[in-house]
């Protein structure tokens, strides 16, 4: 198993950012993909209230202190992700996880100093299918 599905296989609740209501997007498909494999959703994305049926929060820091977030899974453009991880820091997630094309160093650099795991340029539902889906 490589670090990215050990990361996987270890979190329940994983936030979304940058999730569209739009069927027809990545971030849409991955959400739903991960809800159906047992994980815990919570959509992150400013211009929503709701996605997939579930309660759509602006920001990681808005999700509410009693909702426990493993893993912060981000689809939003490199230079965005500094202030997403530093909120994914302050929740003391287990992971960060960029998704493919979205590489930032420094962020990730910030968050492994805080002892978060980082994954940067993968997909949450292509590394679950190949590894972890049975």
């Amino acid at each position: 198993m490589t670090d990215a599905a050990t990361l996987l296989h270890n979190v329940t609740t994983i936030a979304v950012v940058g999730c569209s209501p739009k069927a027809e997007r990545p971030s849409h498909q991955v959400a739903r993909y991960l809800m159906d494999h047992g994980f815990r959703v919570v959509p992150v994305n400013p211009g929503q209230n709701e996605i997939l049926g579930l309660v759509c929060y602006p920001s990681v820091a808005a999700i509410p202190a009693a909702i426990e977030v493993d893993l912060v899974d981000i689809f939003r453009r490199a230079e965005e992700v500094g202030e997403i991880v530093e909120e994914a820091i302050a929740r003391r997630v287990k992971g960060v996880w960029m998704q493919e094309g979205v590489v930032n160093e420094a962020a990730a650099a910030r968050a492994r100093a805080a002892g978060i795991a980082v994954v940067m340029d993968r997909c949450t539902k292509k590394v679950h299918a190949a590894e972890l889906a049975k």
